[in-house]
């Protein structure tokens, strides 16, 4: 089974996180953060992925500290229950319509880190969310998952939609990328030989 456990403490943020990418798209999610919690519940379902989150962060201060905290844990999830990639699509892609917004994801476990995201937010707050956290927590996943990722909005006027768009879609590109092939025989997917 391709599952992993993280646990994180820092003086900032204190979260235990459990990821299984064969699961059903069962999320358990508390972290402090509404709009947070409510994305990553979105992005399991979406993902087919079980994930749990616990966090206890300085939410006091603002999300800031427990967003990217997050992400990094849900990096590191990734990269440790996919191992060596052996036997997965390595790319995935999605175009998601969410209401009047339209965003493209493409992922590529490709080993290094990178995030090409162009969302153009029209307000600074979902609620009480700070909408560049966004952005923050995808740098933070991209970087500890060691994935390419873009993120691309097509449409677009709600900041709500956008994000939950973005969330959900990034979900089912990973839903792609991770899934064996079986015609790749367990073999990693790089002409390198290694990812």
């Amino acid at each position: 089974m391709r599952t992993a456990e993280i646990a994180r403490k820092t003086a900032e943020t204190d979260i235990t996180l459990s990821l299984n990418l064969d699961g059903t798209g069962r999320g358990e999610i508390a972290t402090g953060c509404g709009f947070l919690d409510h994305m990553l519940t979105l992005f399991a379902r979406h993902g087919r992925f079980d994930l749990t989150v616990h966090c206890q962060g300085d939410t006091f201060v603002d999300d800031h500290h427990t967003v990217e905290d997050v992400g990094i844990c849900l990096g590191d999830a990734f990269a440790k229950a996919l191992g060596n990639l052996g036997g997965v699509n390595r790319y995935g892609s999605t175009i998601l319509p969410m209401d009047e917004a339209l965003l493209l994801t493409a992922v590529d476990l490709s080993g290094r880190g990178m995030l090409c995201c162009e969302l153009d937010l029209p307000t600074e707050k979902v609620g009480t969310f700070d909408t560049q956290l966004a952005e923050e927590f995808f740098l933070a996943f991209t970087r500890r998952c060691q994935c390419t990722l873009h993120i691309r909005q097509l449409a677009g006027k709600n900041s709500h939609h956008i994000i939950e768009g973005a969330f959900k879609s990034l979900g089912r590109s990973l839903r792609q990328a991770v899934a064996i092939d079986p015609a790749l025989n367990g073999e990693i997917p790089s002409t390198k030989g290694v990812l």
